[in-house]
């Protein structure tokens, strides 16, 4: 199959948009024309056959491991609880070694037992980042918009430079940063080689009006850009990051329960006319109405 592919090759699927077992999402994942894949622990670890099947599936696949995710609820906390998410962690950084992944994604606590002293944090980072350095991962650290403590990523991208770790850096969702309506001008203080992924997501209403309704979008109603109604927004975005230097990869980080209960190819092909759009057309500066997208086989 020959696809056009521009800057297409950037952009890569989640498994967490489509349903069905992993060698299926995988299929159609590689059939839509994209050649790499963001992966969940519970693809591993929920596999049948268990986790070397599920090791050799993507393996067999050829689509490159964009990232593993996610540790959650990891930094800020004390004793026990903290002894028991570095067990936690030890275990997702060794599956993201077996898939010969490089980066292991991270989201900021939203647990009510976790300190928000920033230095508690900044200590807990880089001992994952030390971690993980053995085994050659990067640590994307992503702040979610319902965080307890860091919720924004100037917050985050805070707590990385505080941690001053080669291998610590940021993950980015633009879902978080519209939710919080963080303005596209904090981009600015970034240094793009410690950006090490960007999520992208579109949603289908302008405004969310509490944490309860911004978790509920965040989990059921994504949709992929162009979608929804902050197209203009994520042409504006990825423009913006390109133009600081920016060149690592797109993940479409879509859940939506809609989409659970869809034909895989038809899904897969809907995430694909979101990566032309993005890569052929936005990222070459001319930006059609999504409505224009294009489908090229």
């Amino acid at each position: 199959m020959n696809h056009s592919r521009g800057n297409i090759a950037d952009f890569g699927m989640d498994t967490i948009s489509l349903a069905g077992p992993l060698e299926a999402k995988l299929k159609a994942v590689r059939e839509a024309g994209f050649t790499q894949i963001m992966l969940a622990a519970r693809d591993l670890v929920g596999h049948p056959d268990g986790l070397d099947a599920a090791v050799a599936a993507v393996r067999a696949s050829g689509l490159r491991v964009t990232g593993f995710q996610v540790l959650r609820d990891f930094e800020g906390l004390t004793g026990h609880l903290h002894e028991y998410k570095m067990d936690i962690a030890k275990s997702m950084l060794e599956m993201c070694s077996l898939l010969d992944c490089h980066l292991l994604l991270m989201c900021s606590s939203t647990s009510v037992h976790a300190t928000g002293d920033t230095q508690a944090l900044v200590r807990d980072l880089r001992k994952l980042a030390m971690l993980a350095i053995p085994m050659n991962i990067k640590i994307a650290y992503e702040a979610l918009s319902w965080g307890r403590t860091v919720n924004e990523f100037p917050q985050a991208w805070d707590i990385v430079c505080q941690a001053d770790m080669p291998n610590l850096g940021l993950g980015f969702d633009s879902f978080h940063m519209f939710a919080t309506n963080t303005p596209l001008e904090e981009l600015d203080m970034l240094d793009p080689d410690k950006v090490f992924l960007v999520q992208l997501a579109d949603f289908m209403w302008t405004e969310i009006k509490s944490v309860e309704e911004r978790i509920t979008t965040a989990r059921h109603f994504r949709v992929f850009p162009g979608e929804g109604v902050h197209s203009e927004a994520l042409a504006a975005l990825v423009t913006k990051l390109h133009s600081l230097g920016y060149r690592g990869d797109y993940s479409f980080e879509v859940f939506n329960d809609d989409y659970q209960q869809m034909p895989l190819p038809t899904v897969a092909q809907r995430a694909w006319r979101s990566a032309l759009w993005l890569g052929e057309d936005v990222l070459r500066r001319s930006v059609p109405l999504p409505n224009q997208i294009r489908l090229k086989k």
